[in-house]
């Protein structure tokens, strides 16, 4: 038996600590929803999910990420579980993920949760990683090839001034309600992240945005098509813009305005906000590479 299956087998989460809001040494606690949808907030190992149950998903995820301590540590043997604090109907478990090219797309990243004191609290973080509240359906090409989405982390975290090399990184799914529907779930087209450190004594903050998105020009026709046939509705390509704060806590619903204060992409005075090129915000920053980040 490895390390990992010893801890899912033995561990019923009950005393897992969850993320801490004091992580950072300036508050900077799980944001809550301006939606007014119930949430109900599930701790594990250095992270915490704030999940809607009537959507089955993750609306938050907040996580504190310890660079000086990170582990590399393999997934080898650890299989998706449904969290036994949640009812079973709430969640989007392995059905939605059944005979379909949908992956089971982290949103706390398991390489960031990976950090502990000792090698058994950085497994710990790796095993409660793979819960199905810290997962959310994504394109398989979206979820196996998005480096640029996953680098995001380490390049803040190289190119900030962190105290410790510390990070809190708060991420989620856009739950819209036009998402499309399958198998008892709607599947988010957009998916958001802000990470927080600490640079020159004072908070920092930077965000953004992916979009798996079909590129079509009838996208209820395509949906349509895809479910009358009992496929997961089409998704696009990922696409990445680094996004004013602002900006993601009103698309997503969630209330982000102390960081929005500290943005690193302040949106300029003048800026027009519903006219780009591609009908998205002017102020949105599309990323073809990790160079293109604004720090």
């Amino acid at each position: 038996m490895t390390a990992s299956e010893a801890l899912r087998r033995d561990d019923d989460l009950s005393g897992r600590p969850g993320y801490d809001p004091g992580f950072l040494g300036l508050p900077v606690p799980v944001p809550a929803l301006t939606t007014g949808h119930p949430t109900v907030a599930l701790p594990y190992t250095h992270f915490t999910v704030l999940h809607r149950p009537d959507r089955r998903l993750a609306a938050v995820t907040a996580l504190a990420v310890d660079g000086a301590r990170l582990r590399s540590l393999d997934r080898e043997g650890i299989e998706w579980s449904l969290d036994p604090r949640l009812p079973v109907e709430q969640q989007a478990g392995a059905a939605v993920y059944a005979r379909n090219d949908l992956d089971r797309g982290h949103l706390v990243r398991r390489a960031s949760a990976c950090w502990g004191r000792d090698e058994a609290e950085a497994e710990q973080a790796n095993v409660d990683s793979f819960y199905y509240p810290n997962a959310a359906p994504q394109a398989a090409l979206f979820n196996q090839g998005r480096q640029l989405w996953l680098g995001l982390e380490d390049h803040v975290q190289e190119h900030a001034e962190v105290h410790d090399r510390r990070l809190v990184v708060l991420a989620g799914p856009v739950l819209d309600p036009a998402d499309p529907p399958y198998r008892g779930v709607r599947i988010p087209l957009l998916f958001w992240k802000v990470v927080a450190f600490v640079q020159d004594g004072a908070l920092a903050a930077t965000g953004y945005l992916l979009d798996q998105s079909p590129l079509v020009d009838d996208l209820e026709a395509a949906v349509a098509a895809a479910a009358a046939a009992g496929d997961p509705p089409p998704l696009g390509a990922y696409r990445t813009f680094q996004v004013p704060i602002a900006d993601i806590g009103a698309v997503a619903g969630v209330d982000l305005a102390a960081l929005a204060a500290v943005d690193r992409l302040p949106v300029p005075a003048g800026t027009d906000r519903a006219t780009g090129t591609d009908g998205r915000p002017a102020a949105w920053v599309e990323l073809g590479s990790l160079d293109d980040v604004r720090l």
